[in-house]
């Protein structure tokens, strides 16, 4: 059963009040409109999510901090008269009229308007007219207006709203002629016939239509009142200026565009998926450069400090550890053991053949102990005694992720008997593996930093397993801040002066601050951590795609798959820059201060981790992101391709018993 007003509540305070608006008047009256008696039938469950909704006649209801805001920037007071242009579902007329004394509200769509007065009239509503007709000319029998929302973008703003204004009223509208991207402009009426405008930064809204508006077919039927601003240029035209085009992977120039990092003391980079090996190649090319010119000699990466143990082991031309088998065997095994990590462990075993050890870099895991191998052996364990419940946990496994929508696009996982009765045995089954492996690490106590490192995970251990055997929000926590918490004592233990390179997601590395996953569901993660732990010292470095190849399973613990990646989704940040037309470029975020703005407001971003499923790519694969904010700079690759897995044609003959690739 649904508990709407709990639900409410949360979308007011996280989806509203936690992204800037604290008049108590709007988010009082948000409290006590319900937007589930707004939306269509049966969206009543997302009806708070802070996503907009379909509704009749090809419109959308606004999400709710879009509502929110613009009420905010109209600065609505009791004993107010307001009119509204485009009616809609009714619920921002409703909002407003919580708090006004009287609203005028007007909708070109008959039957919206119509749908609309019925609601009202249930829920008892009585200062709200609706009107059928243009929205651009007004209401001229009820002016002057306090002020006058417009929920649909014009090419200015049109005369007879303005003249409509009292002295002193504001008129909050987005205008632009990019159908992808408007400024919001509160106008306000300061005299007889002058008045003041304010922008307020880039939005998206649908067209509007009318006399002094656009017409049906896109063209502008009349202008308004000029506005001070001239149209912007669209944002894709603005990343294209503003993009540094990238070389080759081998030309020394490719890393020599990222010496601007070099002064910092972590340089985190990302990818947009697990399976590209455009992502990689390019985190090889910008890692060479730090280690060669600029003293970096900790890579720390998104893997299990033991498998990470083994390239260590070969890169640094250390013996191996007796009894230990080869690294990255389980699920999922190309992220690590694919062609790419390959040639750039190669590449720091020949660089480092020449170093004294204390000169030499290293290669580190961050993640939880063999978190891949815990799940295998939940997984293991499950099958045998109860294959439903092992369904459930791949599922669980698979969809958990903390940049998908709430509710869960893949369905819920619902906890059967059968799984919480097979808890304390999956739980012992995860102690004996640690158990087992960590016996190997005893063998070799020279290596202090790996014996202390050994130590930490047995003591999170518990912990970290029986959170993980349920997901949630406090598994992706712990998880992050213990990948946070291991590149602290890498840094410690180089000294004063060490600094790192970490490869990790997307979703690890960018400001969880400004994204879904922190918003809404109170995630952190390890770039968000180093941002406030080292400043401007910390560098975090996205990549995105718009189309190409990925590899990638279905399921967790699924075969991989070389997988097409869909074209990217109009609305998102990937689109813009695949619409810049430039194919390989850097677009660092802090050089362009009008660019950076206008890139604030939240987009939509991919992000595809082990599992792809395109099918449900808009609701499994995109979040909501501040790209400017998560992100220092963004690194851009139109076309990409999967990485090559290595496999018996890639064995080799003649190589060192430390090679953790043996084929």
């Amino acid at each position: 059963m649904l508990d709407l007003p709990r639900a409410r509540d949360r979308m007011v305070n996280i989806h509203v009040g936690r992204r800037g608006i604290h008049d108590r008047e709007i988010l009082q009256a948000m409290r006590e409109v319900p937007r589930e008696a707004f939306v269509e039938p049966g969206f009543e469950e997302f009806a708070y999510e802070d996503t907009p909704l379909p509704i009749a006649d090809g419109q959308t209801i606004s999400q709710p901090y879009i509502v929110a805001f613009m009420i905010e920037m109209a600065d609505v007071k009791p004993g107010d008269h307001v009119l509204e242009i485009g009616t809609g579902s009714g619920y921002a007329a409703a909002v407003m009229s919580r708090i006004v004394e009287q609203v005028y509200t007007i909708e070109r769509h008959p039957g919206l308007a119509e749908t609309a007065k019925r609601r009202f009239e249930k829920l008892g509503y009585r200062n709200i007219e609706v009107r059928t007709g243009d929205g651009t000319k007004g209401w001229p029998q009820a002016a002057p207006f306090d002020a006058i929302v417009v929920t649909a973008s014009g090419p200015g703003a049109p005369l007879a709203l303005q003249e409509q204004l009292d002295v002193g009223g504001r008129l909050v509208i987005p205008v632009g002629n990019d159908p992808d991207l408007q400024r919001l402009l509160k106008v306000t009426r300061t005299g007889a016939a002058t008045y003041s405008e304010e922008d307020f930064g880039g939005v998206r809204f649908v067209p509007l239509i009318g006399e002094q508006g656009w017409s049906e077919n896109g063209t502008v039927t009349k202008v308004g009142r000029p506005l001070r601003h001239p149209h912007p240029i669209s944002l894709p035209d603005m990343i294209a200026a503003a993009a540094e085009p990238l070389p080759d992977f081998d030309d020394p120039a490719f890393g020599a565009l990222f010496d601007r990092f070099a002064d910092r003391r972590v340089v985190l980079l990302g990818e947009a998926s697990h399976g590209t090996s455009e992502f990689y190649r390019a985190r090889a090319a910008i890692t060479r450069r730090l280690i060669e010119r600029h003293g970096f000699t900790i890579v720390a990466v998104e893997a299990d400090w033991p498998d990470a143990a083994a390239i260590d082991r070969y890169v640094r031309h250390r013996r191996p550890r007796t009894g230990a088998g080869a690294p990255f065997q389980r699920f999922p095994t190309w992220m690590w053991r694919n062609t790419d990590v390959a040639a750039f462990s190669d590449w720091m075993r020949r660089r480092n053949e020449k170093l004294e050890p204390s000169e030499q870099a290293g290669f580190y895991g961050l993640d939880i102990y063999n978190m891949s191998g815990s799940i295998g052996a939940v997984l293991d364990y499950l099958d045998r005694v109860d294959p439903q419940a092992a369904k459930i946990a791949r599922e669980r496994y698979g969809c958990l992720t903390p940049w998908q929508h709430e509710p869960s696009t893949y369905g819920r996982a619902v906890l059967t008997a059968g799984y919480k009765k097979c808890e304390k045995a999956v739980l012992e089954q995860c102690r004996d593996l640690l158990a087992r492996q960590l016996d190997y690490a005893k063998q070799d106590g020279t290596d202090f930093l790996d014996a202390s490192q050994n130590a930490r995970l047995i003591a999170s251990a518990e912990h970290y397993y029986r959170i993980m055997y349920y997901g949630g929000a406090e598994s992706w926590n712990l998880r992050d801040t213990h990948m946070f918490e291991t590149l602290e004592h890498l840094l410690d233990a180089g000294g004063p002066n060490s600094k790192a390179v970490v490869w990790a997601h997307n979703s690890h590395i960018g400001d969880a601050r400004f994204t879904e996953m922190g918003v809404v569901r109170d995630e952190l993660n390890i770039g968000q951590l180093c941002r406030q732990r080292f400043g401007d010292e910390a560098a975090l470095i996205g990549m995105g795609t718009h189309s190409g190849t990925v590899a990638a399973a279905s399921d967790w613990d699924g075969e991989m798959e070389v997988k097409q990646v869909r074209a990217s989704h109009a609305d998102s940040y990937e689109r813009l820059c695949h619409d810049s037309l430039v194919s390989r470029f850097l677009l660092d975020l802090g050089r362009d201060k009008t660019l950076r703005e206008r890139l604030l407001e939240r987009r939509l971003e991919r992000f595809i981790g082990v599992i792809y499923r395109p099918e449900t790519e808009l609701g499994s694969h995109y979040a909501d992101a501040s790209l400017p904010q998560q992100f220092d700079a963004f690194l851009w690759f139109d076309k990409t391709a999967a990485v090559t897995p290595l496999g018996p044609e890639h064995a080799r003959t003649g190589v060192p018993d430390t090679y953790p690739f043996g084929l």
